[in-house]
């Protein structure tokens, strides 16, 4: 048992966290399949229901770019220079991967959670 009252929030929490750390790479991914600022990504990301902080999104982002799965160009767009980021040939290659890896987790994960199974 996990305990009780705040523990167990606390301990929830760090699960729930845990998992959706696991996700946020695909998602990011997932989004710059089309080129897009840091302020797009975190809209398109919230339009799908995964929040993620600036403060999260943006040292994410540079890492994804060390790992050569990013691209990424400073450009004027408006009256303020911006940087733009797409998903490079490695990182297509990567989020071909991933999706299919994940697409197995989820399909054995509701096998396993499906009511009937108990």
């Amino acid at each position: 048992m996990i305990g009780s009252g705040s523990t167990k929030r606390s301990a929830v929490d760090a699960l729930r966290q845990e998992l959706r750390r696991g996700t946020l790479v695909l998602a990011v991914l997932a989004v710059l399949r089309e080129e897009a600022n840091g302020t797009a990504v975190r809209d398109a990301l919230a339009d799908g229901g995964v929040e993620i902080e600036e403060g999260a999104l943006y040292p994410m982002l540079r890492r994804l770019e060390d790992q050569a799965l990013l691209t990424s160009e400073w450009r004027v767009d408006g009256s303020r220079n911006k940087r733009f980021y797409r998903l490079s040939p490695t990182g297509a290659d990567t989020y071909a991967i991933l999706l299919g890896e994940w697409r197995r987790q989820a399909a054995g994960l509701q096998a396993l959670t499906r009511e009937d199974n108990r």
